[in-house]
């Protein structure tokens, strides 16, 4: 009895993996570019900016380089001497007929530092759609039309998770794998189920909802903005949705410490913000299945390392194909790197529960604290 309990265990978790790869497959392959719609609306593309990474110049030079011909961009920095707003400012003045500007303050009234960054804009939007865009993300020429097309009836939010590209160096290469065969993967999984979750990367909302709602100032109800859009859209009868072929975020080069930090507080904010979800995350690697396979072998007196190496020949063996099959970044070295993420994932899970606190750009977030002030 309980051989076939175990081997329904294994079987189950390698299936519901493989239907998510080719759920995976199917949203997030290649599609030719868009031309701009014939009556294009006004849209507005909000960028918060803060410090330089590695291809901040080549993100923030899409924004002016989109083939769309009627896009307010409006920048959003808190200090002046930033260098992220002197390279906004020699990209305005490159681009004097570009409908551009930078804010320059800081609004610190919720826990997100990112909304509060963005908070000053919302008076100067013009654009009958509002998108956030993180600096990061790297924007194709036909960004808007993806995202007017990705627009249904009932959506609220439309949103694209990040997918990373150039790594450099073993720790990118882990990120990679964080971001699309798991991260990615699962989320393109529960919207094609109809569970879409926001992601903060990029984000589109009709004007006229955000403004029902009370503005960008709504988003500061969760410690994350795209947690908060989740719930603000539900409670209006409407979904959160993802937009189809996914944006590229360059990463460069990253540290251990960097992937660590990022991947825990992301964790943390999950279990904050949609704790019986992310109970469920311990189940999502490749452990259980693996587990599963060894113990049934042993039962059988079959060799456990010959079922282990089957497991992770599928597990892995599709999560590379998912890659091939849609042109994200595969190497050598991503199969190992998925590998090391789903060692690491136990503990991030692990450490979530044990803690809800958490430092994001120099700025320390408390979740017990209250999250926005009245407006």
């Amino acid at each position: 009895m309980w051989d076939v309990v175990i081997a329904a265990v294994c079987a189950v978790s390698l299936l519901v993996h493989i239907a998510s790869t080719l759920i995976a497959v199917h949203r997030c392959r290649p599609r030719q570019p868009l031309p701009p719609p014939p009556d294009a609306p006004k849209v507005t593309i909000l960028r918060p900016v803060c410090g330089i990474d590695a291809f901040e110049a080549l993100t923030l030079r899409a924004t002016f380089e989109l083939d769309y011909p009627s896009v307010q961009i409006i920048f959003c920095c808190e200090r002046p001497s930033d260098p992220a707003a002197h390279l906004v400012r020699e990209l305005m003045r490159e681009f004097p007929a570009a409908d551009a500007r930078l804010l320059i303050g800081r609004a610190p009234r919720t826990q997100n530092p990112k909304l509060n960054n963005l908070l000053k804009a919302w008076v100067q939007v013009a654009g009958e759609w509002v998108i956030m865009a993180d600096s990061n993300v790297a924007l194709p020429k036909d960004y808007v039309q993806r995202l007017l097309a990705g627009w249904a009836r009932r959506t609220g939010v439309l949103c694209a998770p990040p997918i990373g590209s150039i790594p450099t160096g073993f720790w990118a290469e882990i990120e990679c794998a964080f971001l699309n065969g798991y991260q990615a993967r699962w989320q393109y999984t529960a919207d094609s189920l109809g569970w879409g979750f926001a992601q903060g990367k990029t984000m589109m909302f009709r004007r006229r909802d955000l403004a029902a709602a009370g503005g960008l100032l709504a988003l500061g109800s969760e410690l994350a903005e795209d947690a908060a859009a989740t719930k603000l859209v539900r409670t209006m009868g409407l979904r959160a949705q993802l937009a189809d072929a996914p944006f590229p975020q360059p990463l460069g080069t990253r540290a251990m410490r960097q992937v660590w930090d990022r991947q825990a507080r992301w964790a943390r904010l999950r279990r904050s913000t949609f704790p019986s979800l992310f109970l469920l995350e311990i189940l999502s690697t490749s452990l259980l299945p693996l587990a599963s396979a060894a113990i049934l072998a042993q039962h059988l007196h079959a060799s456990a390392s010959a079922a282990a190496m089957a497991v992770l020949g599928v597990w892995y063996g599709s999560e590379m194909l998912l890659a091939h099959a849609v042109g994200w970044h595969l190497s050598w070295r991503s199969p190992i790197a998925a590998l090391v993420r789903d060692a690491l994932l136990p503990a991030l899970w692990t450490q979530a529960w044990l803690g809800s606190s958490f430092t994001w750009r120099g700025n320390q977030i408390l979740p017990d604290r209250t999250l926005s002030q009245p407006g």
